[in-house]
């Protein structure tokens, strides 16, 4: 089991996906994905917003959220929703953690949140928006785990300048 797991559930969006999944192969992350999705696998655009990156990734499939538990029992997770009642900072996030993504036009199950409010978490924004972007809101999420965690085993600094010696 990897260190971060971004899970979507029912994505509508192939590029917002492949987005992600080029998030994940940057960050080491594995990628869950919950039927029904808005498009094939093999989509044009799913492959090209992932770019020459597939080979690098951890992906797995399941047949809906029942699925998903009973193959990653006790897993732990954190919603990411405009409904949650606080920001995503201002949780520590486990190892290995779970970070829940709802589709792009209806987010996460109510009912789902409602029982996991717990553990639902938001981005603030400006009032009058409905959300981020789906692949930006993933993004954040992953690198605030990453954040937390000191950067370990990503690259902080670029050698495009040469040394700062």
């Amino acid at each position: 089991m990897k260190e971060i797991n971004i899970v979507l559930h029912e994505p509508e969006i192939p590029q917002n996906t492949g987005n992600i999944a080029r998030t994940c192969a940057a960050t080491g992350a594995a990628l869950h994905l919950i039927r029904p999705m808005g498009f094939a696998v093999d989509d044009r655009k799913l492959k090209r917003a992932g770019l020459d990156y597939w080979h690098l990734l951890d992906i797995t499939y399941y047949d809906g959220l029942d699925d998903f538990f009973s193959k990653n029992p006790g897993a732990p997770f954190w919603c990411f929703t405009t409904k949650a009642p606080r920001c995503y900072t201002e949780v520590r996030y486990e190892s290995p953690v779970f970070l829940f993504f709802g589709k792009e036009t209806k987010g996460l199950p109510e009912d789902f949140l409602l029982a996991h409010l717990d553990r639902c978490v938001r981005i603030p924004m400006r009032e009058h928006l409905r959300s981020l972007n789906l692949s930006n809101a993933a993004a954040v999420g992953v690198y605030e785990v990453l954040r937390q965690r000191g950067f370990r085993g990503e690259e902080t600094e670029s050698s495009y300048f040469g040394s700062r010696d």
